[in-house]
């Protein structure tokens, strides 16, 4: 089954996560496109939560979910304001889901961990998750080591539940690679965030616009928070006092609120401009339903180009 039947979607997409991004207005827009809205809670308290989903209601009648980051210090009460609130889809990530997972599904909640490996994925499946969402390295924000190409058939073998292929997803190529890799569907994350319904700053969406190939960096990896980026003063910065030996404490206080200044304030010198590699693909801003479309009918394309090659084997 594909994730557009699991969840009873048009198209097989879950709407990343992102937090300050995936607010309920966006989320109810994903979901009215034909995907899985997901509001993302990071950086949110539970009273914010609660007011996003109030918002997403007024504005779809269709399924949406939360992603709820469980290291959140108000994650307890945000896990039973989804119950109260009757969300149906609860991706999670930073931790184990495990000490909500009855709750969650006497109240009928898919949960739909993000992983990074095999062998979280096996745990999580023993603890009762639905599907996974196998999100590799490409994809933008906080990331882990392997590859979506590598990573996904890995966590697709070691598991009985769907896995959902998430970075590096943004044309109908990417798709279809992830569709033969075993996954069910994608979640998506850059590619959206040059959506016209996407809320951040226009200037954050002309840098996504204008960057190259190479034009993304993980910053964290030697203090064990690794994140995928835009290159920019903040960055480099950022990299030079990671290399001399900043303190953990020192390297969190000089990114503090950077993310927020991007999305709200437009700021691209000093902001943090969380992308992923498939940033240098994307040229224009489409209304969310146009990228959808495009991702799924061009599957047909690449298809009979593959067929017309195994012909020729």
């Amino acid at each position: 089954m594909t994730l557009r039947e699991i969840l009873g979607l048009e198209f097989p997409f879950i709407q990343g996560g992102m937090a300050n991004i995936a607010t309920g207005e966006f989320a109810a827009a994903a979901s009215n496109a034909g995907a899985l809205g997901v509001i993302g809670s990071g950086g949110m308290d539970a009273a914010t939560l609660e007011q996003h989903i109030k918002r997403a209601k007024s504005l779809t009648d269709k399924p949406f979910g939360v992603n709820l980051m469980l290291m959140n210090p108000e994650c307890d009460k945000m896990a039973e304001l989804l119950v109260r609130e009757g969300v149906k889809v609860v991706t999670t990530g930073a931790g184990s889901p495990a000490k909500y997972m009855e709750m969650w599904k006497e109240a009928g909640v898919k949960v739909i961990p993000v992983v990074s490996g095999a062998a979280l994925g096996r745990r999580l499946e023993q603890q009762g998750a639905d599907l996974l969402i196998a999100e590799g390295t490409e994809s933008g924000g906080h990331v882990g080591e392997l590859t979506t190409m590598a990573l996904v058939p890995q966590v697709v073998d070691a598991v009985h539940i769907p896995v959902i292929a998430a970075g590096g997803i943004a044309d109908s190529r990417q798709l279809t690679a992830a569709f033969a890799l075993g996954a069910c569907g994608a979640q998506l994350g850059t590619c959206l965030l040059v959506s016209e319904e996407c809320p951040i700053h226009d200037n954050y969406k002309q840098a996504v616009l204008a960057a190259k190939d190479n034009s993304t960096v993980v910053t964290g990896r030697i203090n064990g928070s690794p994140t995928r980026v835009l290159k920019n003063g903040m960055t480099r910065e950022y990299l030079k006092l990671e290399k001399s030996g900043a303190e953990k404490m020192e390297l969190e206080k000089y990114t503090l609120g950077s993310l927020r200044r991007a999305v709200l304030e437009g700021d691209t010198k000093m902001g943090s401009l969380m992308a992923g590699q498939v940033a240098g693909q994307l040229h224009n801003i489409r209304p969310l339903r146009e990228i959808f479309t495009e991702l799924v009918t061009g599957c047909g394309g690449v298809l009979q180009h593959l067929n017309n090659l195994a012909e020729e084997l």
